[in-house]
């Protein structure tokens, strides 16, 4: 377990430090700009020390562009990406990799600046001379955007002479995953002894800024005078807390609860989103209500609801569907070795007629308080009071419908990919802002 040092230093010149570290000991520093709060500090950083120091010809910045965003973001990297001096060098993505998309039923992924959807694109590609994309890209593009950033700053790495380190914008202190992956005793892949920097497969990254704050950033912007994306000034005055402020990917599980915010924000955009990707429109409407009420929702008459999810499945394309199944199959296979509950959910379901297989065993933790139980079979549905503690196909049916294909909301457990997944959501979606 990871726990917080306080040192007798303010984050502004432990950041100070940590820069003036990264330019003495790389001959080639990149960030990874976003367009958010974030990494548009870190960019600021790098950038003043370089100009201080003489090195702009050591710094590079990248941004990865999901042709689906708020045009102020558009138009702030634009702005930053013109403005950076000529030494600087500069990759603006633009490439047709998988994306999460959390608001269709039909897709797990979208591509954004997909050739064969040019028509409907969100907006035209940049006709700059640093973009990247599919007509000139020198590493593999086509997997998930996490690892494409992964491979773009390993080929960028691989490309110089000397030592590259990659700069990103991530905060600990919004996740306790986070103060764990930088801070932890039992971390092994550190640089030079120092946390806040990591070694990645083929490249270096570092996060200069790991122990900052939300406050911090606003505060360093204000006392710097340095440009930062305006659409938080609109978020602000929209009523949103600005630790919950994001300019990501606008489908994934993180911006979903907000993707409403871009009707009032940005009516053009939006406009053009609905037929970009599916159920955009419905997810804007309801994504951070409880509108559909998960617990009271009904099953067509004469389905039992183990036949309306075979029925929701088949609706839904192969892949999809297949993922579901596997998922399925694990949890079953699981409950038939058996799971512990608490004496009053078995109490009830035996009060109920379940077909519940009571083996009088505690759970390996020696807790009596509970007791191991097996189900052959899932339950239709159940009427208990912690009616998530059991598995029952209505609760698969809701996971369907919720378009929560890790199925979450059963409380499965994530399967390596999955993990390996989120913890790269959360670098590349939540932390480079």
């Amino acid at each position: 377990m990871s726990v917080k040092h306080y040192l007798d230093e303010n984050v502004w010149d432990a950041s100070q430090k940590r820069i003036e570290y990264i330019f003495n000991e790389f001959d080639h520093v990149m960030v990874a700009f976003s367009g958010g709060k974030d990494s548009g500090v870190v960019l600021n950083l790098a950038l003043d020390y370089a100009k201080k120091h003489d090195q702009l010809d050591k710094l590079a910045v990248y941004t990865l562009d999901y042709e689906a965003q708020y045009q102020m973001t558009t138009d702030y990297v634009t702005e930053t990406f013109e403005d950076l001096p000529n030494e600087v060098q500069k990759y603006w993505l633009c490439l047709p990799i998988k994306a999460q998309c959390s608001t269709s039923m039909f897709q797990n992924h979208w591509i954004p600046w997909e050739k064969s959807k040019e028509k409907i694109w969100v907006r035209q590609m940049p006709d700059k001379p640093y973009v990247i994309n599919r007509d000139n890209a020198q590493f593999d593009y086509d997997d998930w955007d996490y690892t494409v950033q992964d491979n773009f700053d390993a080929w960028w790495a691989n490309q110089n002479d000397g030592k590259s380190v990659v700069l990103v914008g991530i905060k600990a202190s919004e996740s306790l995953n986070r103060q764990s992956a930088i801070t932890s005793k039992q971390k092994v892949n550190q640089y030079d002894g120092k946390k806040w920097v990591t070694k990645k497969e083929g490249y270096v990254a570092a996060y200069p800024i790991y122990d900052w704050n939300t406050q911090d950033d606003w505060i360093a912007n204000a006392r710097q005078g340095w440009k930062y994306n305006h659409l938080y000034d609109l978020m602000y005055q929209a009523g949103v807390k600005i630790d919950d402020m994001r300019v990501a990917s606008p489908f994934n599980d993180y911006a979903k609860a907000s993707l409403k915010l871009y009707k009032a924000i940005d009516p053009n955009t939006w406009s053009k989103m609905i037929g970009r990707v599916n159920g955009v429109d419905f997810t804007g409407t309801y994504g951070d209500t409880k509108i559909m009420g998960w617990r009271k929702i009904q099953k067509p008459d004469g389905f039992t609801w183990k036949q309306y999810m075979y029925f929701l499945l088949d609706t839904l394309p192969e892949q999809t569907k297949q993922n579901y199944l596997n998922k399925l199959e694990a949890s079953k296979k699981s409950w038939r070795v058996g799971g512990a509950r608490d004496k009053k959910t078995i109490q009830q379901l035996v009060d109920e007629g379940a077909p519940v297989i009571r083996t009088g065993k505690t759970n390996n933790r020696g807790k009596k308080d509970k007791e191991v139980i097996k189900f052959d079979d899932y339950l239709d549905d159940t009427t208990i009071d912690n009616f998530r503690a059991i598995p029952t196909y209505k609760r698969m049916c809701i996971c369907i419908m919720k378009n929560d294909t890790t199925c979450k909301y059963m409380g499965f457990a994530q399967t390596k990919e999955e993990i390996k997944k989120r913890k790269h959501a959360i670098e590349k979606y939540q932390n480079i802002l």
